[in-house]
């Protein structure tokens, strides 16, 4: 074959290179004009969007202080003052989340790994609690625990208190664990079955081949939609605040209230609520992105 037909056979072949049926021979990072990785990418936040919030958190301020002619002090400044309460209530909020998200993770795994048991009656026990819990609204499940729940438990002669905040937890980590059960349920069912077989031929038993090969092959496949679940219950840890729980949302509204009520503080309140919010998950959601891009399965 002489040289010129070689790179002519070489450039089609390059041509061609995205146009296979076979999506395994395109690797994770290839980026195919007009796919929608392509796509997507152009949607990617940059430092100047962080800086338009700002500005429009500020922007709400300064025009609701002109609507409003009888106000007392400037908004930057009353929002200053309460500042150091609401950032200690979202504090709060991320104790209420990472707290809820262990229980459910640490319950949600045994119930992911009960739906593939052998044993029938322990998979369809857990198959029903997954659906049921998972299925249900967040906010009936957290007045389920609210007012259901007793104020204190009575151990012997020890009396155990269960205040508000620790009842939000609970409540919160019940659809959190139908979620990861579902999670840990999908990693395990999506490793090819030459796994088991593998394992089997080795002689393993059913629970070696779970610790030893099957679970820490599924922790990659696992990472990102668990962080991705994280960041959905820290920004629904505010419907503790319905249920009177001390959170970020509770002491915004207390906040107003001593503030005589003031209508011209709702929008900048409020817009720095969601604010320190986006901040704290947005990371979150790209580094789930990332991890996803990381651990891409090409089958």
């Amino acid at each position: 074959m002489s040289q010129s037909t070689y790179n002519g056979f070489n450039s089609r072949k390059n041509q061609q290179q995205y146009k296979t049926d076979l999506p395994v021979m395109i690797t994770p990072e290839a980026k195919v004009p007009g796919s929608l990785t392509s796509s997507l990418s152009a949607y990617i936040f940059k430092p100047w969007h962080g800086f338009m919030l700002i500005f429009f958190c500020i922007v709400s301020s300064s025009i609701a202080f002109g609507v409003d002619e009888n106000a007392k002090s400037s908004i930057p400044e009353v929002l200053w003052r309460w500042m150091p309460l609401l950032l200690k209530g979202f504090m709060f909020n991320i104790v209420i989340s990472i707290c809820a998200m262990a229980i459910g993770t640490a319950i949600g795994a045994v119930l992911g790994l009960g739906q593939i048991s052998l044993n029938k009656w322990v998979r369809r026990f857990s198959w029903i609690i997954t659906q049921f819990f998972r299925n249900s609204p967040w906010l009936v499940l957290l007045f389920f625990a609210m007012f259901l729940l007793p104020f204190e438990i009575k151990i012997g002669g020890l009396s155990i208190p269960l205040p508000d905040w620790v009842k939000a937890i609970i409540g919160l980590s019940l659809p959190v664990m139908a979620n990861v059960s579902e999670i840990v349920r999908g990693a395990v069912v999506s490793l090819p079955s030459g796994q088991w077989e593998a394992a089997e031929s080795l002689a393993y038993t059913r629970r070696q081949t779970l610790w030893l090969v099957i679970l820490p092959q599924c922790v990659k496949r696992m990472l990102p939609p668990w962080m991705n679940l994280y960041a959905i219950l820290t920004m629904a840890t505010v419907l503790a605040s319905i249920v009177g729980v001390s959170e970020v949302m509770t002491l915004t509204g207390q906040a107003l209230a001593a503030e005589g009520g003031r209508t011209d503080l709702l929008a900048p309140f409020y817009s720095f609520v969601l604010l320190i919010f986006f901040v704290y998950c947005y990371p979150i959601a790209r580094w789930t992105v990332r991890l996803e891009k990381k651990f891409s399965v090409i089958g």
